[in-house]
């Protein structure tokens, strides 16, 4: 599955429009944000995202779960949101 790392400093635009070509492509797509302020930008992509593939007729299910991840030999808590196709 594509993984896509959003940030705090992520642009929800360019974020929706990566989420709308892998939906496209692959059906299936997880972002992943660490902290509130990525966690906010990855669900306003999300979206942004279902107004672009809504008038195609592609619906979207967002499914948040956690995930734990490595940074820099730290061991941090992700957000992890599944987005698939209704």
């Amino acid at each position: 599955m594509e993984i896509l790392k959003v940030s705090s400093k992520s642009n929800p635009n360019l974020v929706a429009g990566a989420l709308a070509g892998v939906i496209n492509e692959k059906k299936e797509a997880e972002l992943q944000a660490i902290g509130a302020g990525a966690v906010n930008q990855a669900v306003k992509a999300i979206a942004i995202s279902r107004g672009f593939l809504a008038p195609m007729g592609i619906e979207l299910v967002c499914t948040p779960s956690f995930s734990e991840v490595t940074i820099k030999n730290e061991i941090r808590t992700a957000i992890r949101l599944v987005v698939t196709v209704k």
